[in-house]
């Protein structure tokens, strides 16, 4: 008889794999995450191989070399054609996201631009792969706060009851009572512009709807007789939180964690659009957008474009969310 005894990680991919449309959007959100780590090797001005006066240099791109500074790789690059003996192996796009060329300002896509060209001339393909490193790392980055902040919140409120847990309803119900747009909206307004301003704010904001979750897992499994038995042999409540509550509580937060990511990137796509989201010139899908409000009548490509990104993103992980509630869920399983 076969063995049909498996680890509940190995039946959660079991079931997951049998949402079509949530491995979609698994590979969505990889292929989004790669394209964002390795930015520096798909649209950049510097080689990522080239032999320069005799001697080679590997990824000169993210290698500052005392022979050949980084300085003067961005400053005589655009000016430099490989000569007799020389050799550059250039990234597919090798345009930075900073170029700015005023003899290419708004060009629809061409051979040279896929995607276009912005208001001063900058390629929008370079800056939409860069803008994704901004959107991926504001959305992690901000969740992970969150995620931290909730389940420590949480897990206390759950296990301990009581006036702990009236504190923290109260801390969670006065969060709630602002609307999270505007409250970050307001924060931000008195914070210098900074992607890490916007992390701390989206995590700091982000917690509440995770320390409900975790308190009510909390609330359910101290009751378990897991839980009792390892009270019972004198384990302290730190151990028993953590060894033995936390992980049977990690279910829902990795899903709540994954619609959290979405979440994130939607707002600070909408901040960057709105001015208050990270500062120009960095690269970012949000500012993209926001160059468009002014030439949305012929410049079709910095809309569509960007949005399409922060469309495609954010449903990719809503995706991937509802396949993990699914497939956690013992009740949906087939």
């Amino acid at each position: 008889m076969p063995n049909v005894r498996q680890s509940y990680y190995r039946l959660v991919w079991r079931q997951f794999r049998r949402k079509r449309l949530a491995l979609v959007g698994l590979v969505s959100v990889c292929a989004m995450g790669i394209m964002a780590l390795a930015a520096p090797f798909l649209a950049n001005d510097v080689p990522l191989y080239m032999v320069k006066n005799g001697k080679s240099y590997w990824f000169p791109n993210v290698i500052t070399y005392s022979e050949l500074t980084a300085q003067m790789l961005y400053a005589n690059f655009d000016r430099w054609e490989p000569g007799p003996g020389e050799y550059a192996l250039r990234p597919p796009i090798p345009i930075s996201p900073l170029r700015q060329d005023p003899r290419a300002e708004k060009q629809p896509p061409t051979r040279k631009h896929w995607l276009g060209t912005d208001d001063r001339g900058r390629d929008v393909l370079s800056r939409m792969i860069w803008g994704a490193r901004v959107s991926m790392a504001v959305g992690f980055v901000a969740e992970g706060i969150a995620v931290v902040i909730g389940v420590l919140l949480g897990a206390v409120a759950g296990y301990y009851g009581g006036r702990i847990d009236a504190i923290v309803l109260r801390l969670v119900e006065v969060m709630l009572v602002f609307p999270t747009f505007f409250f970050i909206i307001t924060v931000m307004a008195f914070l210098e512009p900074s992607i890490w301003n916007i992390m701390v704010v989206l995590g700091l904001t982000g917690w509440p709807g995770i320390a409900r979750l975790v308190r009510g897992e909390f609330l359910r499994l101290r009751e378990q007789d897991y839980a009792m038995a390892a009270r019972a042999t004198g384990l302290g409540d730190l151990r028993i939180m953590v060894r033995h509550l936390l992980p049977n509580a990690m279910a829902p937060i990795f899903v709540s964690a994954t619609f959290g990511v979405a979440g994130a990137i939607l707002v600070e796509s909408g901040l960057s659009f709105l001015g208050f989201g990270v500062p120009p010139p960095t690269a970012s899908w949000g500012e993209i957008l926001k160059q468009s409000q002014s030439y949305v009548d012929f410049a079709w490509w910095l809309v569509v474009f960007p949005g399409a990104a922060i469309f495609i993103t954010v449903t990719a992980f809503n995706l991937v969310g509802d396949g993990l509630r699914d497939a956690m869920d013992p009740r949906l399983r087939q």
